[in-house]
């Protein structure tokens, strides 16, 4: 949220087509004998893991496959033809990867049996970027993960990933990039909202880009949150409701329904929520804290022809929440609220050609709007700031697959209309201050992106990306960004390294008009917010053994015009605001294993951080009086952030979820000193009962660490951690 908007006027982008990155993979391969001659007219079977998504092919006479325009995912990949032993292979695939798979059919023996190999590599060994993946069933089990308001699916799984003054950081930052099927959610604007921009169960898999990204992926260096949804496949005339009762009187049901048919898939769903315990609170009590939402989402496909797929994604939210109080504040009466409504609309046309070409062309409008409303009871003043952000745009997207290259290319634009709406209401006799505009800017960018296959353990990664910013300033940008991944022989190591630079747009609006003139009569200056223009150095390495994945990445982040947000006072209103420098290094681990003994599967994320700004805010609202620091800790410092956890079957169709949250502590006040460490323990327990019941425990915070998280008035306000809550859901499925 903010509290204050720069006013500027600018035309209106004419034509926005985008190229960004998309949901898509490919799937190739060769198939042999025990002789090494290549088989033709092998039957090759491409099956989703978690739908009845379901792809069919032959061998050419080079006993050569390929299956373009794959979503990401995991896949099981069988390979059948008379006289030789079936085979399958089990493939779990990233955006723009291309899976290589060898098949070395056998002399079939007298039973004949389906040979599946191994758990599904997490290592891509063509990519310099480190990505997570997390599907639903990890989402569904994992403690609090399934909440709307949740972000748990990346905190837990996600390493330096974590939650601050009710914003998700990665890597000591915030701006990142929320994308539904490859499709971007622009949001120029820093801390606006504390309403979720997707609801967890609405969501299939989620792949995590935390760094190395390339030109195709943006420039929103501190995440890409690629989520593919729910689109029906992975049901037949089926419905779901879920009813969820627990502390605070916290509620998160929903209805939802799916089906499809050969070319035709939908889903939709419809999610409310409540609870006593909204955001963060700035006191150990837990006094005027309410919050709710309404949300729907819906989904629909249709391959007109085995080349051609139309999809049509659109949802819609709305949220409200009380502004938590201290005992202080709620004995005065002090009632703030903030109201939040969401809405986006994209739609997609993807063609693939016989020659590898994959073409993607999709708009999109993303509405967004943030509305907080001071009460009457307000100290001093009583402030209105009601923002509102329109979207207009799209993306187009140009790859081609030859051989040993991997090419794309295109451009990207949307225009962004600000309606801005400011009040600062005396509490006594006095002159209203009020101001209201509406803004217009663009975002116009380009990109080039080669990854080539020198040879079978050397895969190179270059491109560029030109962007244009045009709103009270005019900035350009040219980025390139080079990485290289090397495959150790015979152990299958996978070296990864990477050197990129980042160009992130400033926001179009923030302190103007009368507030901007009582700040200057106060010893303030103002200078207008410019883009972040980062660079980054990554290597990293990932060794997979028997199924397990070890992951070790270091990555240092230099960054001149750091954006990040100054609160009003002790609340929830935020002005944006840049700092000359900052940098951010760390050291990453991640460790995901294959399914032990048949029962179990464990992950842990840690990192090792140190998040330092270097001289003096150089854009929004300048303290004149301020002595600049030669080096400080940015107020979301942390240096130790470990997430592990385990879930494992139990007897009688049961399951139970374990998840250890550790942090080192963020910066006290002005620091250098940080705050004390902290430790919480989160448990799920589920059961299915026959076909169409299940029902689930969940206990948060199990030793009710209800700890002060953050105290930097400066960049945040004073919050305190959640205390225990426990909740219970009861689900029912049927068909119709």
């Amino acid at each position: 949220m903010r509290f204050v908007r720069q006013s500027v006027m600018i035309g209106l982008l004419a034509c926005s087509l985008a190229v960004h990155a998309s949901i898509f993979g490919t799937v190739k391969g060769l198939v042999h004998d025990p002789q090494h001659r290549p088989i033709s007219g092998a039957q090759i079977t491409l099956k989703a893991a978690a739908s009845e998504w379901q792809k069919d092919s032959v061998s050419d006479q080079a006993g050569s496959f390929e299956f373009s325009a794959v979503p990401i995912g995991e896949y099981r990949v069988t390979v059948v033809e008379p006289g030789f032993q079936p085979e399958s292979r089990r493939v779990l695939l990233r955006s723009g990867e291309v899976a290589d798979l060898h098949f070395a059919l056998t002399v079939a023996r007298v039973t004949e049996q389906v040979e599946v190999r191994g758990s599904p590599s997490m290592v891509d060994p063509t990519s310099s970027t480190p990505a997570s993946v997390i599907v639903r069933e990890e989402i569904r089990t994992t403690p609090g993960a399934e909440r709307t308001n949740s972000l748990a699916m990346i905190t837990d799984f996600v390493p330096g990933a974590y939650i601050a003054h009710d914003q998700l950081h990665v890597r000591g930052g915030h701006q990142s990039t929320w994308m539904l099927d490859g499709i971007p959610l622009p949001n120029t604007n820093i801390a606006t909202n504390v309403g979720p921009q997707v609801d967890p169960k609405n969501i299939d898999i989620l792949e995590v880009q935390r760094g190395g990204l390339s030109a195709e992926y943006g420039d929103r260096i501190y995440g890409v949150f690629n989520a593919v949804t729910r689109s029906g496949f992975e049901s037949s005339r089926q419905c779901e409701v879920a009813l969820n009762y627990g502390s605070y009187n916290q509620t998160d049901d929903q209805l939802s329904c799916g089906s499809h048919t050969e070319r035709f898939a939908y889903f939709a769903s419809l999610t409310g929520n409540r609870t006593d315990l909204g955001l963060e609170t700035p006191s150990p009590e837990i006094l005027h804290d309410q919050g709710s939402g309404l949300g729907g989402f819906a989904s629909l496909i249709f391959n007109k022809t085995p080349a051609d797929q139309l999809r049509l994604v659109a949802a819609v939210r709305g949220d409200h929440y009380q502004i938590p109080n201290t005992p202080q504040q709620q004995a005065d009466g002090v009632r703030d609220v903030e109201d939040e409504r969401d809405a986006f609309v994209n739609a997609s046309w993807v063609h693939s050609t016989p020659h590898g070409l994959l073409i993607t062309v999709a708009p999109f409008v993303h509405l967004n709007r943030a509305h907080y409303l001071g009460g009457p009871n307000d100290p001093l003043v009583s402030p209105e700031d009601n923002h509102r952000s329109d979207y207009f745009g799209g993306i187009a997207t140009l790859a081609v697959v030859s051989g040993r290259h991997n090419l794309h290319w295109g451009f990207q634009g949307f225009a962004q209309n600000e309606n801005i709406f400011f009040a600062l209401r005396p509490a006594g006799p006095g002159t209203p201050i009020t101001e209201s505009d509406s803004v217009w800017g663009s975002v116009v960018a380009g990109f080039l992106e080669e990854q080539f296959k020198v040879t079978k353990w050397l895969t190179l990664n270059g491109g560029v990306r030109l962007t244009h910013f045009s709103g009270s300033i005019s900035e350009t940008a040219v980025d390139p960004r080079v990485g290289a991944a090397i495959v150790v022989p015979r152990l299958n190591w996978v070296v990864r390294g990477f050197y990129g630079r980042y160009y992130q747009p400033p926001p179009l609006t923030t302190v103007s008009g009368p507030l901007l003139d009582l700040a200057l009569t106060q010893g303030f200056a103002f200078q207008p917010l410019r883009g972040e223009r980062d660079e980054q150095y990554e290597f990293g390495v990932a060794m997979p053994y028997r199924g397990w994945t070890l992951d070790l990445a270091h990555f240092r982040t230099a960054a001149r015009n750091f954006f990040d947000h100054d609160a009003l006072g002790n609340s929830n209103i935020f002005l944006p605001l840049t700092i000359e420098r900052a940098r951010i290094r760390g050291w990453e681990v991640t460790l995901r294993s294959p399914r032990v003994l048949h029962r179990a599967d464990f992950h842990l994320a840690y990192s090792h951080q140190w998040a330092v700004g270097f001289g003096a805010v150089n854009g929004g609202l300048i303290d004149l009086s301020a002595i600049p620091d030669e080096a400080f800790f940015l107020d979301h410092d942390q240096r130790h952030t470990l997430t592990t956890g385990v879930t494992t079957t139990l007897p009688w169709r049961a399951w139970a979820s374990v998840n250890l949250v550790y942090g080192s502590g963020f910066l006290d006040g002005e620091g250098p000193e940080h705050l004390a460490s902290h430790t919480t323990a989160d448990l799920s327990l589920g059961k299915s009962i026959g076909e169409s019941w299940s029902v689930q425990l969940t206990a948060l915070n199990l030793t009710n660490r209800h700890y002060l998280l953050d105290n930097a008035n400066t960049f945040g306000g004073t919050h305190y951690a959640d205390p225990r809550t426990f909740s219970g859901q009861v689900r029912y499925t049927f068909h119709y």
